[in-house]
């Protein structure tokens, strides 16, 4: 082999790393992209991924649907013995007011009498 041989597979060689580094370092810059893009993903899914996590925490402690719907019914109950409860009181709170309304009538009566004697007392003295 000659020197010129040489010297063309000596520079063949050298262009065909300096295109090979090339490559590498714009494969690698999109590597670098996609890499900073990844980490990014990632810190974005932790977050998600806890938000969750908090959400899930807080509806493990809210009543289901059969719970919820039992405490429905109970309430309703619940209600109709309240107003059970308020028909037979009004009811006796009508029957005492007629018993008590001669008492208030009698109070009323000596009220006036009092008063009457207390204006008399006035013009005597």
């Amino acid at each position: 082999m000659d020197m010129t041989a040489i010297g063309v597979l000596i520079s063949l060689a050298l262009n065909s790393i300096n295109l090979l580094t090339q490559f590498r370092t714009m494969m690698s810059t999109g590597e670098k992209k996609l890499e900073e893009r990844m980490v990014k993903a990632e810190a974005k899914l932790v977050e998600y991924d806890r938000r969750i996590q908090s959400l899930e925490s807080e509806l493990k402690h809210l009543p289901d649907r059969g719970t919820t719907h039992r405490l429905e019914l109970s309430m309703a109950e619940i209600a109709g013995r309240l107003n059970t409860i308020e028909v037979a009181q009004a009811g006796r709170f009508s029957a005492m007011e007629q018993k008590l309304a001669p008492i208030q009538a009698m109070g009323e009566r000596l009220n006036e009498v009092l008063l009457e004697q207390a204006k008399n007392e006035q013009h005597r003295g």
